[in-house]
């Protein structure tokens, strides 16, 4: 006998309900909504433990989007993109990505800058309220 794709599923320790949430996980975001959707219809306790097993095992963020996140692993970013034959167009794209990585560059450098001064001037105005209290005799802190 051959193998099949459901075999590696019966080696699992929890069996069904594994093979179930790997199964949902596989269609996706909205397989879950639907189980949700139809627990409450037909039984609204099943509906409510798909809500708190889906919050407690955060399954919203983890394996409900590795669907996606895998098809999107395997695109090329945009500034690895082969060459389009058009080297007009080719040209122009690499010099727009070039100018937005520069921009991106820039203004991170602008947020740390930013970040930096906002630091100091917090730092700046501790100092002077511990002089003005170390200065002030009234104060016994």
């Amino acid at each position: 006998m051959t193998p099949t794709a459901t075999a590696s599923y019966t080696s699992r320790p929890m069996g069904w309900f594994t093979r179930a949430t790997d199964w949902l996980d596989d269609k996706g975001k909205g397989a879950w909504i639907a189980a949700m959707v139809l627990g409450f219809i037909f039984f609204w306790p099943i509906g409510l433990a798909l809500v708190f097993y889906i919050t407690y095992t955060n399954r919203w963020s983890h394996n409900m989007f590795a669907k996606s996140c895998r098809r999107s692993a395997r695109q090329p970013s945009m500034s690895r993109m082969a060459p389009t034959g058009n080297s007009a167009f080719d040209a122009y794209r690499e010099d727009t990505l070039r100018r937005l990585e520069d921009e991106q560059q820039n203004f991170e450098s602008f947020l740390e800058r930013l970040r930096e001064a906002k630091d100091k001037a917090e730092f700046d105005q501790f100092m002077d309220e511990r002089a003005t209290k170390a200065a002030d005799p009234k104060t016994d802190a």
